[in-house]
């Protein structure tokens, strides 16, 4: 598998960001709401995400385009739904609330983040009825040939590079070990499969122990407390088993929360979340209230930051400056305006980051076209991106600059594996 190298400073229309606090977020609602009476007549944009309990990012990003744009009860562009927590056995309704949303003759554009198993088809019987409508999957669980036949767009976190980057940067930390914590239903993804393989043998390259441990699914019937309750209960025998110079990573945003507590607790490492953010488990499992910072990222950093580092956790302690999941809501949702306004267009890779961007100010990007290891057929439609490390109290990791060996874009997902 190889990559088109995409390496772009994104500090674009810093001075119409919605991160600001005060008056100015006000004056900034107001010209929101402007912009969305006058564009409500024109089209709709739906957004489906998660609910706060199973990605909360991704749906805090869509309450950003609600707060830019309005809500289409209310006169605004944006109709926001929220698919089951327990997805896996709720398709049919994911896919009803999805192809729903076709029925209003003005919608033009469907976000979906995260892309659920159910997605595809979704998307398919909304063409089969709506051909006019954008189709865009954030973070899509389903095969990448699969999605990529249904969306218009994909846009996914580099499981190719961050398979290498995650271990580099392990390695930058002091580690000797790493710890993968999943299940069955992830690792039968090829996405997050294939990034295990790649784990395992930068760890081998790199001179790192591979662990791999399995922990209950929070779509299954001991739901996402029960899950939780296990990661609590394991982690200390975890770090007794492994050491306090392992990293620890856990592919389900809901197990990422216990799993931090404890870490900060009876030490262990942690790089950076499956779907990296400062938001991403860090502030249930230190306690801290960050109402006041809402929305505004660098704020939420620097107050996560301080927390960690007081409880002893400098330079062992990692996350992306900005949340992926409320970037891939937002910016998507932001892309698809720009592409209905006439502002935008959809095979333009610019102008996909530069509606990131809006929400990243100043962050660094690298990215590249997901190419099939199989066939060597590059895709047309779904973009891989990932972003600097950044660890607690040392800084920036220039985890975009390093150069990924090819051979592991080479590695043919197993299954099963």
């Amino acid at each position: 598998m190889k990559k088109v190298s995409l390496v772009i400073l994104v500090a674009l229309f810093c001075g119409a960001l919605a991160f600001a606090s005060g008056g100015r977020q006000q004056q900034q609602s107001s010209s929101a709401s402007g912009s969305a009476q006058a564009s409500s007549g024109a089209y709709h944009i739906g957004v489906v995400t998660g609910t706060v309990s199973q990605s909360e990012d991704d749906l805090r990003g869509a309450e950003e385009l609600i707060r830019r744009y309005g809500r289409v009860s209310e006169g605004g562009i944006i109709q926001h739904v929220t698919y089951p927590d327990n997805f896996m056995d709720q398709q049919e309704v994911t896919i009803t609330q999805v192809v729903t949303l076709a029925d209003d003759p003005l919608m033009k554009a469907i976000v979906m983040n995260q892309g659920v198993p159910g997605t595809a088809e979704a998307f398919r019987r909304v063409r089969e009825r709506r051909p006019d409508i954008l189709l865009f999957a954030g973070e899509p669980h389903e095969d990448p040939l699969v999605i990529q036949q249904a969306a218009d767009l994909a846009v996914s976190a580099d499981f190719i590079s961050r398979g290498y980057t995650i271990i580099w940067a392990a390695k930058q930390l002091g580690a000797d070990t790493f710890v993968h914590i999943s299940f069955p239903r992830h690792m039968s993804y090829e996405s997050l499969g294939l990034r295990r393989q790649i784990f395992e043998a930068a760890c081998n390259d790199l001179g790192l122990k591979f662990v791999f441990v399995t922990a209950p699914d929070p779509t299954s019937d001991v739901g996402v407390a029960g899950a939780q309750q296990y990661i609590l209960e394991q982690t200390p025998q975890w770090i007794n088993a492994y050491g306090t110079n392992s990293v620890f990573f856990c592919t389900n945003d809901a197990h990422t929360e216990p799993l931090l507590k404890q870490l900060l607790v009876y030490g262990g490492m942690f790089v950076e979340a499956d779907l990296p953010s400062p938001l991403m488990g860090y502030p249930g499992s230190l306690g801290i209230d960050l109402t006041a910072e809402a929305g505004d990222f660098p704020a939420i950093l620097k107050k996560v930051e301080e927390a960690v580092v007081a409880k002893g956790g400098a330079g062992r302690f990692g996350t992306w400056a900005f949340s992926y999941g409320f970037t891939v809501t937002a910016g998507l949702g932001e892309f698809a305006k720009r592409i209905l306004d006439g502002k935008a267009k959809l095979d333009t890779v610019s102008d996909l980051y530069a509606a990131l961007g809006e929400f990243t100010p100043g962050a660094k990007w690298n990215g590249g076209y997901y190419v099939d290891a199989n066939t060597g057929i590059r895709a047309r439609n779904q973009i891989l991106v990932y972003m600097d490390t950044y660890i607690m109290g040392q800084g920036y990791l220039p985890t975009t600059e390093q150069t990924v060996p090819e051979k592991y874009y080479n590695i043919k997902f197993q299954s099963g594996n």
